[in-house]
């Protein structure tokens, strides 16, 4: 099987969101989001926004699956992050290996209400 591998920089910046510097890395490519889906496979991504990542969570492949197949529920430690930033979103990096990366905007909720894939 072939194989391809992608590189995406990654610029560390400090924002200000309501009122607070917040260091971020932009990403260098932008990201098309999808709006409430309900697992990994209900993304139905549009437009493209600049992904500013403020915080990565690390998983195991077990814990990954059961996120990505239940976006809707309630995590506290996405509680309160997120946020749409001029042209781009505040996101919570997502990732385990051998699984996509997941770019979670919660908008100050609690669950991943925009979602962008990669991989």
């Amino acid at each position: 099987m072939k194989t391809m591998t992608i590189t995406i920089e990654r610029k560390p910046m400090t924002v200000n969101f309501d009122g607070n510097s917040i260091e971020v890395e932009e990403l260098s490519i932008r990201l098309p989001f999808g709006r409430k889906p309900a697992d990994i496979t209900d993304i139905a991504a549009c437009g493209d926004y600049t992904v500013y990542v403020s915080d990565t969570r690390e998983m195991t492949p077990e814990e990954f699956d059961g996120f990505a197949m239940n976006l809707y529920k309630s995590r506290d430690w996405l509680k309160g992050k997120g946020g749409y930033i001029g042209n781009g979103r505040l996101c919570v990096e997502v990732h385990a290996p051998g699984r996509p990366y997941l770019f979670i905007d919660p908008s100050g909720g609690d669950y991943a209400r925009y979602v962008a894939r990669l991989g």
